[in-house]
Formats: C-alpha cells, structure tokens, sequence
C-alpha cells in the first residue's frame, strides 16, 4: 500500500505518516521507484496512534504504547509505564486549564470593573 492509500484509507495526511515513521511508530518498505510501500494491516497502528493521539497524548507518549499498537489498544490492562504516561499528561492539562481558569477570570474582573460591573458574568 502506498502513502496516499494508506493516508486515504486512515483519514490521516502523507506528511503525518511520514513523522509517525520518523518517530519510529510505523515502517515501510521502499519500492525500486524509491515509494513507500506499507503493509495494509499498518491501519490498524495509524488509527491506534489517532486514538491515543486524540485523547492527548503526545507522539513521544505514544512510544510507551508500541507494544500494543497493532492490536486493540484498549483491550489489555494498562502497564505502569503507561499509566504513569497518562497521568503526567493529565496533570500538564490540569496545570494549562488552572492557568488559562485565572487568566479568563482576570480578564473577566478587569471588564467588570471597566464597564461598572454591567458585563455579563462568565460562565
């Protein structure tokens, strides 16, 4: 399967799968044209990576996963390694969502007081 195939069928871009195998997370063979050429059960990896990706986790997280990528990546227990990974994660989220939290409420303070409390309060 070439690149553009292996993209269309996973709703991904050639340019991700290119960064995914530089990272490491998939392999490819090379034709004699110098192609890509990929397995076709590759597809299931890139839509694990997506997965794990969607839920936050950064490529270098996604390295933890490998073991696991090529089947149902939900199905097994967690490792620890794993669930050390996600919970670093979470906690840098909870961090940037504490933050922008006082920012929004900083703003929303000064535009009270700038327009004498007449502004909507911010849900």
């Amino acid at each position: 399967m070439r690149i553009g195939e292996l993209a269309e069928e996973t709703g991904t871009t050639p340019r991700a799968l290119r960064h995914y195998e530089q990272s490491g997370l998939i392999t490819s063979e090379r034709a004699a044209n110098g192609y890509r050429l990929y397995d076709p059960a590759t597809t299931v990896r890139i839509r694990n990576i997506r997965r794990l990706l969607d839920a936050g986790l950064t490529l270098d997280d996604v390295q933890v996963f490998l073991s696991c990528l090529d089947g149902d990546v939900t199905a097994g227990p967690p490792s620890d390694q794993a669930l050390r990974v996600i919970a670093e994660r979470l906690a840098v989220l909870e961090q940037r969502i504490a933050a922008q939290t006082a920012v929004r409420d900083r703003l929303a303070a000064a535009l009270r007081q700038a327009t004498g409390a007449r502004a909507r309060p911010v849900a």
